[in-house]
């Protein structure tokens, strides 16, 4: 199988042993297949197509999937590239513009045109360097992309297997840039750069001009989580500035391009989420019942989180004007979370009817989509 090949559809449904709302199965092959970031919107063609990465022939590539047909067209053909560079495509961003597609394969980043499927390569890092996953512009003109100073030489690094060296990065502080890489081909330029660990480049969906960025370590020990840059000014500042003993992390932007939602921990262990506007001000923090890995939202009014290594059950909050109602189960999910291809990661679709979820339930990571009926018709989570 190659570019432009398809493949049979592997669709299945059933109902949730749990909750009984309808899970479609997108996936069913013998490797891991998994959807963007929960942060990286992986819808396109007018939301008739969603893209996720797959291990198929012993190889890693870029899928597309019909969501009415359910037929998977594959998208790139690469060859393998071992670790650090190894091809992954969780980063994958799409522009918003156009039906057009940016990754990393090995030092450089890739534009692929999703209708000819044909490649061309926008920028290739200098050398000394390892990547940090892109995102694109609200105008589609730029893809922002990190990269950050080449410690494997020093420090054995896995971050898709289990976080190693995790800690002993955060603590070297490598040199990181932000580079803002023209997508008509035409050059780049760093907008940002630092001795700190820098990740997780987020574009406002809406603002072209905004991106943020986090300083990547152990949650309790960073000097601040959340990052704000300006691509006009290249001025950065602190989003939600930690207290101390405060944990904050898990960053993403409102569908309006101008809130941040984010999940934590007050000084005295109380849970919360929480959401700002990019200039600070606008801050609303309240209590949330249960713990939660990974949350996703289109704006204040419905969070749904994945319920971290422990939590078998992706749930959602409701907001009810002045807080978030107990936990509703959505559905379960079951995943190991073993690498981070398997990571749960569950985010809504566009409109906010349907959450799109990676699990390894079945042995391996396929993709699901689920409907999202009323809140108020779920069993509430009891822990």
């Amino acid at each position: 199988m190659g570019v432009g090949d398809q493949w049979m559809p592997e669709y299945k449904s059933f109902c949730d042993p749990v909750t009984g709302v309808r899970i479609q199965q997108l996936t069913d092959y013998k490797g891991h297949s998994h959807h963007l970031y929960f942060t990286n919107l992986g819808w396109y063609d007018s939301g008739r197509k969603v893209l996720f990465g797959s291990d198929r022939n012993n190889r890693t590539n870029l899928f597309s999937l019909d969501l009415e047909t359910k037929k998977i067209q594959q998208l790139t053909d690469l060859e393998p590239i071992p670790p650090p560079l190894e091809t992954e495509f969780m980063s994958t961003c799409v522009n918003p513009i156009r039906d057009e597609v940016y990754f990393w394969y090995g030092n450089k980043i890739i534009a692929l045109d999703l209708h000819s499927l044909e490649q061309r390569a926008l920028w290739e890092m200098p050398e000394g360097f390892m990547r940090i996953g892109p995102n694109c512009t609200a105008d589609g003109k730029y893809v922002c992309a990190g990269i950050m100073e080449d410690l494997s030489d020093r420090i054995k690094i896995d971050l898709l297997r289990g976080y190693v060296g995790f800690k002993e990065t955060f603590e070297a502080q490598p040199l990181s840039r932000i580079v803002c890489i023209n997508t008509d081909g035409s050059g780049a330029k760093t907008v940002w750069e630092e001795k700190s660990w820098i990740g997780h480049i987020n574009t406002s969906p809406t603002q072209l001009n905004l991106l943020t960025f986090c300083h990547e370590g152990p949650w309790d020990r960073v000097d601040n989580r959340i990052w704000c840059l300006d691509l006009n000014t290249q001025k950065a500042w602190m989003l939600r500035e930690r207290e101390s003993l405060e944990i904050v992390g898990h960053e993403y932007w409102h569908a309006d391009g101008i809130h941040i939602g984010y999940h934590g921990k007050w000084e005295d262990g109380r849970k919360f989420f929480g959401r700002i506007l990019y200039d600070n001000t606008e801050k609303v923090e309240v209590d949330f019942p249960y713990e939660t890995g990974h949350i996703h939202s289109n704006d204040i009014t419905l969070v749904v989180g994945d319920g971290n290594r422990d939590g078998k059950v992706i749930r959602l909050w409701k907001w009810n004007g002045k807080g978030y109602e107990n936990p509703r189960i959505l559905c379960e999910h079951r995943s190991s979370f073993h690498i981070q291809q398997v990571h749960v990661h569950p985010r809504f679709s566009p409109d906010g009817k349907k959450v799109l979820f990676t699990s390894d339930m079945s042995g391996y990571g396929n993709i699901y989509l689920v409907d999202v009926p009323d809140f108020e018709c779920l069993p509430e989570l009891k822990e």
